[in-house]
C-alpha cells in the first residue's frame, strides 16, 4: 500500500467572480522511501500542492491519506498531534528560534512528543553526527552558516523518525557547496535511514537527487519521470529536457 495517496485534489482562492485554481484535479501515490521532486514555475501551484500535503493549507476538494487516514478531515489537537507524530519540516528560511542552541531546536521537537529525556540526548548527537553539524550544536543561529542551519533544520525535522519529510525549496537560500552537502544528507537519509521525502524545488540540479520528478503546470500534473538506471547526470539531462517542452512557462524554474 502506498504511503502517501492524493486522490483528485483541488485548490481554489478567491469569491464566485474571481476564482483562481491554485491545484486543479491532482492524483499521484508515493511509496515508503521514495524521494520525490515537484517542479514548476511560480504560480504553478506546486507550493500549494504541498502545503495541502503538509495540512498548512486546507484542500477545497479531494482526499490525502497517509497510511490510510484521511487527513483533510482532520482538525484542531487531532491535527495538531497528526503533524508532531507524522511530518517533519524543512523550510527555505530555516523557521529556527533565535533564543535557543542549535541542540535545543532539534530537541525541542523531540520535547513536544514527550521522548523521555535520557533518549533525547542520543537521538539529537546521532543525528547531528548524520548530518555533520557536530560541531555547531552548541552555537545559535546567528553564529551559524546558512548551509549549517539548513543542517540543523533538516536534523529537526527528522530527529523524529517522520513518516514523511516535506521540504520547500531547501536548497534556495544555500550556495551551492552547502547546497551539494544537503542533498548527499538527504540521499544518505533516503537511503540508509529509509526515510520518504517530497521536495517542492525549481532548480534542476536539486531535483535530479529524486527518484522521481512530476512536473506541475498551471494546477495540473504536466510530466512525470522516475530516475530508474540512469545516473544522477543523466536523470539531470531529462529533467532538462522535460523544462525545454514546457518552453517559457518554466524559464524561471532553471
Amino acid at each position: 500500500m502506498a504511503l502517501l495517496k492524493i486522490e483528485n485534489i483541488e485548490k481554489y482562492y478567491g469569491s464566485k467572480s474571481n476564482i483562481t485554481k491554485a491545484v486543479d484535479g491532482i492524483s499521484f501515490s508515493v511509496e515508503k522511501g521514495e524521494f520525490v521532486a515537484i517542479m514548476g514555475a511560480s504560480g504553478s501551484g506546486k507550493t500549494t500542492l504541498l502545503n495541502c500535503i503538509s495540512t498548512i493549507d486546507r484542500v477545497t476538494s479531494g482526499k490525502i491519506t497517509l497510511e490510510g487516514k484521511d487527513i483533510t478531515r482532520l482538525k484542531g489537537k487531532e491535527l495538531n498531534k497528526f503533524r508532531s507524530e507524522n511530518l517533519g519540516f524543512i523550510f527555505q528560511d530555516f523557521n529556527l528560534l533565535d533564543t535557543l542552541t542549535a541542540y535545543e531546536n532539534i530537541a525541542l521537537a523531540l520535547s513536544i512528543q514527550k521522548f523521555p529525556a535520557k533518549d533525547i540526548d542520543k537521538a539529537v548527537n546521532t543525528v547531528a553526527q548524520q548530518l555533520g553539524i557536530t560541531e555547531v550544536l552548541k552555537k545559535f543561529p546567528y553564529q551559524m552558516s546558512g548551509g549549517q542551519k539548513q543542517r540543523v533544520a533538516s536534523a529537526r525535522a527528522i530527529v523524529t523518525n517522520p513518516k514523511l519529510v516535506l521540504a520547500d525549496e531547501p536548497t534556495g537560500a544555500l550556495d551551492s557547496k552547502a547546497s551539494k552537502m544537503l542533498l548527499d544528507r538527504f540521499n544518505y537519509l533516503n537511503k540508509e535511514q529509509n526515510a520518504t521525502i517530497m521536495m517542492v524545488t525549481h532548480d534542476s540540479f536539486t531535483a535530479s537527487y529524486a527518484s522521481r520528478v512530476i512536473f506541475i503546470k498551471d494546477g495540473r500534473i504536466f510530466n512525470e519521470i522516475s530516475r530508474g538506471d540512469n545516473t544522477r547526470k543523466q536523470f539531470f539531462d531529462r529533467i532538462i529536457d522535460i523544462i525545454t517542452l514546457l518552453g517559457g512557462d518554466m524559464s524561471d524554474a532553471l
